[in-house]
């Protein structure tokens, strides 16, 4: 592939993407207006494809592992939220447990996922707080996602993130994030600062691969 192939952001919509790192099952743009990584859409799996990989994971809400894994939001995210909120777990996945742990602690909680919770009356509400855990990577349309997660915040709403981000070309080449064929939206602190001033927002990076925004 040519390497100023025009072929659209699927966040910002620019035309100016570049060819970023390709290896034997696909190739990798980066756009240099929001600095999203992303797979070209004709390298996408299938829905069935990708469904049928999301059926081998096993993510247990009771399994401690688990739980200690989603604390590095759980615990700053609920830090920042005042008692009773309401929130939504977007992309919950067949094993919600993010959502046990915040209604564990007192949060009215509802779930959303195209797959496993596909409950589109859930989207027409206004949200106190969003989480969104190992999911934005797997955004087809990562533009239209965040414009619905942004809408649907209240004014001083938070949305949490985590997803593994883009440091380098270097270290991506080694990076074991990008093997997972459901994983087509790569972020970096670039784009969660452009999505931060596009949504007029303020964002904390917390860990490595947790994010909070508040609009």
């Amino acid at each position: 592939m040519d390497q100023t192939t025009s072929i659209s952001c699927p966040l910002c919509h620019s035309h100016r993407s570049s060819a970023f790192f390709s290896d034997k099952r696909r190739g990798y743009r980066r756009c240099p207006d929001c600095y999203l990584v992303f797979v070209p859409t004709e390298q996408h799996l299938s829905a069935d494809e990708e469904k049928a990989i999301y059926d081998l994971h096993q993510n247990d809400p009771n399994d401690p592992g688990y739980r200690q894994f989603l604390a590095r939001l759980f615990h700053p995210l609920t830090e920042r939220l005042y008692a009773q909120e309401k929130g939504l777990d977007y992309g919950c996945g067949p094993g919600p447990a993010l959502t046990m742990m915040l209604r564990e602690r007192g949060f009215d909680m509802q779930t959303y996922d195209p797959l496993y919770a596909d409950h589109p009356e859930r989207l027409r509400h206004a949200y106190d707080f969003i989480t969104c855990t190992e999911v934005v990577e797997h955004f087809r349309r990562p533009h239209d996602e965040f414009e619905r997660l942004f809408a649907l915040l209240k004014t001083g709403g938070h949305l949490g993130v985590m997803t593994k981000m883009v440091i380098d070309a270097e270290a991506f080449a080694r990076w074991h994030y990008k093997n997972d064929l459901t994983h087509i939206s790569f972020f970096s602190l670039s784009t969660f600062q452009w999505l931060a001033k596009k949504y007029r927002c303020r964002v904390e990076f917390l860990h490595s691969d947790v994010v909070i925004f508040q609009v």
